[in-house]
């Protein structure tokens, strides 16, 4: 009876252990399911059309920036104006105290009084000793010196006007005005303060800010990507067939117009590598000011691509990866190529997807290599609505 005992216990043990195994083959195939084939929410890609956003860190700076320096010495008498103020191309800014340059003035129309005293004086004499030389009363030689003192009495009465000139030039250097349209600086100086061509500082500055420029860098390869297909025979040609840029302020906002990239430089920066660019903004309302900074948002548009929701894939050593769904509802891992841009929710894929292939958008981290799964077909309408919310 015994033997009957141990023989039988033996052959439950190896009826349980059968069924373990099989137990354990079935739960393999999806351990979540209990030996079940799980249901997957799977996305058919097909091509679309994108719009990509870099965004590069730029400084403002108005069209035209003068700095108002005085010509002459003197103490400023009256400001006109005042810091911030719009002014017009002429308008007066500054006057300079003009009391020592009225002097100067007076000064010089007395010299060209007695120059001219002194042409009249020279010109009598020559009229005298004309006449005295034909009848040989005097010598040739002293009419030579008659001739020689008009001609000094005439060097002196131009050199008398000259200084008359710059006296009154120096007169008109105290009244400063606005050499364009622009935006008044600030003021280092005020009244009672003795300026002059040599000081360090301007009296103010006046911006022309009716066209804002804006000053950015980028890569270098992003400048060959950007120029390598547009239409030109030059550089500056190409440029102009670039899509017009926005302007994102320094409080997240949008500028109200959009500009045009301008200008590219000819070289590229030894050390980092980028290229200074210049976009230019029209500033009718004024809102923008130099020394501004911001962001130039250029678009990049990409045709026929296709998208896949960021969750649907995952990454390994800067390697991105999708399962893709095969003829036999099992899932393959392949790597892709992905541009991210600034969407949000959407892998733009460059290369490892043909249109068509299927993915798995949800659960991916449940899933390995050649695991048999229930596909549900997601719509393409979800990846094209998380794109447009990406985008606002």
């Amino acid at each position: 009876m015994k033997t009957i005992a141990q023989s039988s216990s033996m052959a439950l043990l190896a009826i349980l252990f059968i069924f373990s195994s099989c137990s354990n083959k079935q739960q393999g195939s999806n351990p979540m399911m209990g030996g079940q084939v799980a249901e997957y929410l799977v996305q058919e890609v097909t091509p679309q059309n994108i719009t990509l956003y870099q965004n590069f860190p730029a400084t403002l700076e108005g069209e035209q920036t003068v700095e108002i320096r005085p010509r002459v010495a003197g103490y400023i008498e009256k400001i006109f104006v005042d810091e911030g103020d719009y002014v017009k191309k002429g308008q007066l800014l500054f006057q300079i105290n003009a009391n020592d340059i009225r002097a100067q003035v007076r000064s010089a129309e007395a010299q060209i009084k007695v120059a001219e005293s002194q042409v009249a004086t020279a010109k009598i004499e020559l009229e005298k000793t004309k006449p005295l030389v034909e009848k040989n009363i005097v010598s040739e030689f002293q009419l030579e010196s008659v001739k020689t003192n008009l001609q000094s009495a005439e060097a002196q009465l131009a050199q008398a006007q000259a200084n008359l000139a710059n006296a009154k030039a120096n007169l008109e250097y105290t009244m400063i005005t606005s050499p364009t349209n622009g935006i008044i600086g600030t003021f280092p100086y005020r009244v009672g303060s003795l300026v002059s061509s040599s000081v360090t500082q301007p009296l103010t500055t006046v911006s022309n800010t009716a066209s804002m420029r804006a000053y950015f860098s980028i890569n270098e390869k992003v400048f060959l990507q950007m120029t390598k297909d547009l239409q030109g025979k030059n550089m500056r040609e190409k440029l102009a067939n670039l899509p017009e840029v926005e302007l994102i302020l320094s409080d997240k906002s949008t500028y109200s117009e959009k500009g045009k990239i301008e200008i590219a430089s000819g070289i590229v920066d030894s050390q980092t590598g980028a290229i200074n660019m210049r976009a230019s903004f029209p500033n009718t309302e004024g809102n923008l000011r130099s020394g501004g900074s911001g962001n130039i948002r250029l678009p990049e548009y990409h045709k026929n691509v296709l998208l896949v929701p960021q969750p649907a894939s995952y990454e390994i050593q800067e390697k991105h990866f999708v399962y893709v769904l095969n003829s036999e509802n099992k899932v393959v891992n392949t790597e892709i190529q992905v541009i991210a841009g600034d969407l949000k929710d959407v892998f733009v894929v460059t290369s490892g997807l043909n249109a068509g292939d299927k993915i798995v958008v949800e659960g991916i981290n449940t899933l390995r290599d050649g695991m048999e799964i229930k596909p549900k077909l997601a719509e393409q309408q979800a990846v094209a609505e998380n794109n447009q919310a990406s985008d606002n």
